[in-house]
C-alpha cells in the first residue's frame, strides 16, 4: 500500500510538472489561427499529441537519427509542417508571444537532433512542404526553398540543364536549408568551393515575424547565415544560388585497399598529394572496417572514393603520375553525367534509375554518431595504426577523409562565415551506428575513446570542428545565453568569425528568441 501511495505520488508530481512546463497547446493554435487567413489555412498544418497517431507520424518522418526517435511529449507543445510563408511567420511570433522555443527543421539531419528536440517547452516548424525549385538557366541562377532535399535540387538542375550543377554534399536526403546555412559541402568543393560561396541572395523570417530579403536584412546578416547556421538568425525560407558549369562528361571510381594491401602505406601518399591534385579531381579516402580473408577475421579496407571533371583517358595520367600507389585501372572507372555521380556517391550502384533522388524516407535509420576534424598536417603511419587499433574495436565504425586545396586556398576565411579554408589538408568526419538501444552509451564512450586516439594529429588550439556535422561533445549551453559556452563550441566552429557572428547576434535577435544547445548568443550578453 504505501509503494503504491509512493508511485502515486510520483505520477501525481511528473503529471504537475508537465502542466507548469508545458504551456497549453490550445492558446498556441488559436494564435496561429488569428495570424492566418481562411484562403491559407493553417489548420491541416499543424500536429498536436491529441492526435496520437499524425503527430508522431509527423515527428518520425524527418528524424534521422534513431537516438531522437521518441518524441519528448512533456516538452514539446506541436509540430507546424508550414504550406506557406505566412505559416511560418505565424509560428514564429506565435512562439515568441506564448514563451515556447521553437525548433526548425528541414531535412532533419541535425546530428544531434537540435532541429527537432528539446528540454524547454517547444514547438517544431517543419518546413518540409515548402520546396519549390525555380531554375533560370540563361542566367545559371535557381532559386529554392529550404524543404527541398539535395536529390530534388540536383534532378531540377539536370531537367533544366545537363551541364549545370550546384556544389553541396553527397547525400539526397539532406534538407537544403540547414546544409547550406551551415557550410555544406561536397566533392566539387576544390573546384568551386561550397554552397555558402555560390548564394547570391536568401529570404529570412526575422525574431518579430517580418520577411527580409538580401537588401532588407543588411549584408552583416547576409554574412552570417552563409555558414554561421541559419538557426540562430532566423527561420530560412528560400535561398538565390550561382550555378556551376560542369562537363557532359565526368568519371567516378572507388578503389579499395586493405590493410594486408597496403591500404596503411596509399592512405599516407594520398595525404601528401590530394589537396594538390589538380582542381577538377577530388578524391576522398574511407577507411572502414571489412572482413578479412579468414573466416572471423576482421580488417581495415581504405576506400578511395573519386570524382573527376573530365574523361577517363585524363584521370588515368594524372593518377599514375601523383598516385601510382593506388594502382588504379582503367576498367575501375565509370564515366557519366554530373547528375548519376550524384548516384554514384549515394552508394547506389551504376545504373541506378535517377528517380531515388526524388525518395524522402518515412521513418529513422540507424542509431548513430558522428564527430569532426580538421587536420593540417599528414599523420603518420604509426598514427594511422593507432587509429586502426581502435576502429577495430568497434562492429561499424568509418572515417571520411575529404580533401581541401584547390579553390578552398584562395577564398579568405572572414569571406562568409565559414572559416574553414587555407591551411587545412583534409577534414575528417567519425561515424558509427549501432541497432539497439542498450548499446548506445557505450557506442558514445567508444566514439570519445577515437576521438582522443586522434587528437595529437589534427588541428588544436581550438580543435576544430564543422557545424553541419554537429557534435554537442564539443560543447553545450541548454540556456542558449552563457557565452563562456558557447565561446567553446563557437571558436571551433567558427574560428576568428565568431564575434561577428555575435555582433550580428546582437543587432538582429537581441532577445535571443532562435536558440538552442548550440546557438550563437547575442554578444551583449556578455
Amino acid at each position: 500500500m504505501k509503494a503504491l501511495s509512493v508511485l502515486c505520488l510520483v505520477l501525481l508530481v511528473s503529471v504537475l510538472e508537465a502542466a507548469v512546463t508545458k504551456p497549453s497547446s490550445g492558446i498556441f493554435i488559436g494564435c496561429l489561427r488569428n495570424r492566418t487567413t481562411p484562403g491559407i489555412p493553417i489548420t491541416d498544418a499543424i500536429f498536436t499529441a491529441d492526435n496520437t497517431a499524425t503527430f508522431l507520424s509527423s515527428y518520425v518522418s524527418y528524424t534521422k537519427n534513431k537516438r531522437y526517435s521518441s518524441p519528448n511529449y512533456q516538452k514539446l507543445v506541436a509540430i507546424v509542417a508550414a504550406k506557406h510563408v505566412s505559416h511560418v511567420q505565424a509560428t514564429v511570433v506565435c512562439a515568441k508571444t506564448n514563451g515556447i522555443q521553437l525548433r526548425i527543421r528541414s531535412g532533419g539531419h541535425d546530428y544531434e537532433g537540435l532541429s527537432y528536440t528539446s528540454s524547454v517547452p517547444f514547438v517544431i516548424l517543419d518546413m518540409y512542404n515548402l520546396r519549390s525549385i525555380t531554375i533560370d538557366v540563361p542566367s545559371k541562377k535557381a532559386w529554392v526553398q529550404s524543404g527541398a532535399t539535395l536529390g530534388e535540387l540536383y534532378t531540377k538542375i539536370n531537367e533544366a540543364s545537363p551541364t549545370l550543377a550546384f556544389p553541396a554534399g553527397v547525400c539526397p536526403t539532406v534538407g537544403v536549408g540547414g546544409h547550406i546555412s551551415g557550410g555544406g559541402f561536397g566533392n566539387l568543393m576544390r573546384k568551386f568551393g561550397i554552397t555558402v560561396d555560390h548564394v547570391i541572395d536568401a529570404q529570412l523570417i526575422n525574431c518579430n515575424g517580418k520577411l527580409l530579403d538580401r537588401a532588407t536584412m543588411g549584408e552583416d546578416l547576409f554574412w552570417a547565415i552563409r555558414g554561421g547556421g541559419g538557426a540562430s538568425f532566423g527561420v530560412i525560407l528560400s535561398w538565390k544560388i550561382n550555378l556551376v558549369e560542369v562537363p557532359k562528361i565526368l568519371t567516378v571510381f572507388k578503389v579499395r585497399k586493405t590493410l594486408e594491401q597496403g591500404g596503411t602505406d596509399v592512405l599516407y601518399k594520398w595525404q601528401l598529394v590530394a589537396s594538390k591534385f589538380p582542381e577538377d579531381l577530388f578524391i576522398r579516402a574511407w577507411p572502414q572496417i571489412v572482413k578479412g580473408t579468414k573466416l572471423g577475421e576482421r580488417t581495415i579496407a581504405v576506400v578511395f572514393f573519386a570524382q573527376f571533371l573530365g574523361p577517363t583517358d585524363k584521370l588515368m595520367a594524372i593518377m599514375s603520375q601523383s598516385l601510382p600507389e593506388l594502382g588504379l585501372r582503367r576498367d575501375d572507372c565509370h564515366e557519366m553525367s554530373w547528375l548519376y555521380t550524384t548516384l554514384f556517391w549515394a552508394n547506389y550502384p551504376v545504373g541506378t534509375p535517377k528517380r531515388v533522388l526524388l525518395d524522402r524516407p518515412s521513418s529513422p535509420g540507424e542509431f548513430f554518431k558522428s564527430k569532426s576534424d580538421n587536420v593540417k598536417n599528414p599523420i603518420p603511419k604509426e598514427g594511422l595504426e593507432k587509429i586502426w587499433k581502435t576502429m577495430l574495436k568497434f562492429n561499424f565504425v568509418w572515417i571520411e577523409f575529404n580533401p581541401y586545396g584547390g579553390v578552398m586556398d584562395r577564398i579568405p576565411a572572414t569571406a562568409t562565415a565559414f572559416p574553414h579554408r587555407k591551411g587545412n589538408l583534409f577534414n575528417l568526419q567519425y561515424s558509427t551506428i549501432w541497432l539497439d538501444a542498450k548499446e548506445t552509451e557505450n557506442k558514445l564512450n567508444m566514439m570519445k575513446e577515437l576521438y582522443e586516439v586522434v587528437g595529437p594529429y589534427v588541428s588544436s588550439n581550438p580543435r576544430e570542428a564543422l557545424l553541419n556535422f554537429r557534435d554537442v561533445d564539443i560543447g553545450s549551453n541548454p540556456s542558449g545565453v552563457n557565452v563562456d559556452e558557447a565561446k567553446i563550441y563557437g571558436s571551433k566552429y567558427f574560428l576568428g568569425n565568431l564575434k561577428r557572428l555575435m555582433d550580428v547576434k546582437a543587432k538582429c535577435d537581441p532577445e535571443n528568441f532562435f536558440k538552442n544547445e548550440q546557438s550563437i548568443p547575442p554578444a551583449r550578453i556578455m
